[in-house]
């Protein structure tokens, strides 16, 4: 009876080990799949076709929604009035602020003759604060192109209006998703910022290149004011306090009416966080936005999250039970896959981000990509359940 039960409990334990080895095997197909087709695309095939719309040269209405934000428009005002492009304005939103915003507008416009603002007083208690800000200076601008950033975003180039604005202006797009990195530091959580961001941008990008777009960041966004105000604004999100770029994407983007513009001179930085916290009570709002994404969306971002932890949890399990069965050989299949598919993301990774960025440095993106798995479980969870969200 006992040889019996130990029988049966070794034949348990190697179907369990098929099992493992099945799943494994799945999981890697969905993440190659995924790499090289979905992300691989901007990485391996894509070729920018730069223009900057010099045969349309359309107005442009550059829109900047700031909050008690003064030390940062006085290093962004300079940079957006001294933009490369004939024919622009610069609206900035002067949303509630209280530390002397008002002052250094009105002396800036007296430099800076493109320079235009909106002051707003108060938010009514239906509407969140910058969603209002934003319409209300939407509706005032001058333009019909418009190009949206945030007030800590410096754009990387004097043709960053031209570049950003060429999709709308020349191809006749809805919308123009460009890319934003922030600024470079020391430390590793900054090292991480770097890398979340590449990544966050590398999604919305690729899928975009694949004609099925599913955000944009407002950091870097352009579209028409005519869509906006045919749309009604942000009619169905007013009540959520995020998603003035990625969900108003998410709603009326599509593969025909959408373009991404991938080139060094259309990018924008930012000041990233400086502390952990700061950090997840940023990324928190950034979550919530997406519990309000399509299904679709859901599940294509979804799916391959889930393969994701499944590889390294069960590819880590692998090895643990194969080095405690003294299994070398397939431990050492196990170990070359997992190895072979990081390789094969730092490729992805690095060229993305030479085209995105200009810069090649990607080395740590192994180590990150696993710790992206407590990451997206973890904090993207909290996120995903809060049911309140600050802008500011």
């Amino acid at each position: 009876m006992l040889k019996l039960l130990i029988y049966l409990f070794v034949k348990l334990i190697q179907m369990l080990l098929d099992i493992l080895w099945i799943v494994f095997l799945l999981a890697l197909g969905v993440q190659l799949f995924y790499i090289l087709i979905i992300f691989g695309r901007i990485s391996f095939f894509y070729r920018s076709k730069i223009s900057s719309g010099q045969s349309n040269q359309e107005g442009v209405t550059v829109i900047v929604a700031a909050h008690n934000e003064k030390e940062n428009l006085k290093k962004l005002i300079p940079i957006l009035c001294e933009q490369n492009y004939p024919n622009y304005d610069v609206m900035i939103i002067n949303d509630r602020s209280n530390d002397g915003t008002k002052g250094l507008l009105e002396e800036m416009m007296s430099k800076y003759p493109k320079l235009r603002t909106v002051t707003i007083q108060y938010t009514p208690d239906h509407v969140t604060a910058k969603k209002y800000a934003l319409t209300l200076g939407i509706k005032v601008a001058k333009n019909d192109v418009l190009l949206l950033t945030d007030a800590d975003c410096l754009p990387q180039s004097d043709k960053w209006i031209s570049r950003m604005t060429a999709p709308i202006r020349v191809d006749k797009k809805t919308f123009a998703l460009g890319f934003s990195q922030y600024s470079q530091g020391k430390g590793i959580l900054n090292s991480w910022i770097q890398f979340e961001t590449l990544w966050t941008g590398l999604q919305y990008i690729s899928f975009a290149l694949w004609k099925s777009p599913f955000m944009g960041v407002g950091r870097n966004l352009s579209y028409r004011k005519s869509f906006f105000m045919e749309k009604k604004a942000f009619k169905g999100l007013w009540h959520i306090e995020c998603g003035d770029d990625d969900l108003f994407v998410n709603q009326y983007a599509s593969g025909n009416n959408t373009a991404v513009v991938v080139d060094p001179e259309s990018i924008t930085i930012s000041t990233p966080k400086t502390t952990w916290s700061a950090y997840f009570t940023q990324k928190k709002r950034h979550f919530h936005a997406g519990k309000y994404y399509k299904s679709s969306d859901k599940q294509k971002i979804g799916l391959y999250s889930f393969s994701h932890l499944l590889f390294w949890t069960i590819g880590i399990s692998l090895l643990v039970i194969l080095g405690i069965e003294q299994k070398w050989e397939h431990f050492a299949i196990i170990l070359g896959i997992i190895i072979v598919r990081s390789i094969l993301l730092t490729s992805v990774f690095t060229s993305a981000r030479k085209k995105l960025e200009g810069k090649s440095n990607m080395f740590w993106t192994g180590f990150f990509d696993l710790m992206y798995i407590g990451y997206f479980w973890i904090v993207g969870a909290f996120g995903y359940q809060s049911k309140k969200v600050r802008w500011k």
